[in-house]
């Protein structure tokens, strides 16, 4: 498999991934510091694209949210990344993309460079998420990667 290949089957992961989130969230009571997480995943995703889409952010990378404008920011993520990752080339993933950060510091990185931090900050950040809504008390959502491909839910901790 070609390295955008890959880029772009672990963006439809994070799709899955964050969805199942999202259903589980909207179950989960006294959960506010996961959909604090959750907030800040899809906005730190707005962030990047943005900036690939050499636009200003619309939303901080840490947004106070309502859950409706959770949902609402992470479908127009969604879109954005599959039309960004559908008329993207292979030598596009080495196109430099000038940014400036949130403490106002400029940065030239490669477009490879920033997809793969995005897809691997977002899978740190829902460990979080799933770690905060096992603290309340509720089920973590199965993001696994391999539950994606294979199609069928992770293991949980009961299986033998």
């Amino acid at each position: 498999m070609d390295i955008l290949s890959a880029l772009r089957q672990l963006w439809a992961h994070a799709v899955w991934a964050d969805r199942l989130l999202w259903d589980a969230l909207q179950h989960a009571r006294h959960a506010d510091n996961a959909w604090r997480e959750y907030a800040h995943i899809l906005a730190a995703d707005a962030v990047w694209i943005a900036r690939l889409e050499q636009q200003p952010p619309t939303v901080s990378v840490w947004p106070t949210l309502t859950p409706e404008a959770v949902d609402a920011l992470r479908c127009d993520v969604t879109a954005r990344y599959d039309a960004y990752l559908t008329q993207l080339s292979a030598q596009d993933l080495g196109t430099m993309a000038p940014y400036v950060n949130t403490t106002g510091r400029a940065f030239n990185t490669s477009v490879g460079d920033i997809l793969l931090h995005v897809l691997l900050h977002s899978q740190y950040h829902r460990g979080k998420v799933n770690q905060l809504l096992s603290n309340a008390g509720h089920a973590p959502a199965a993001v696994d990667f391999i539950a994606f491909v294979r199609e069928v839910p992770a293991a949980n901790s009961n299986a033998k």
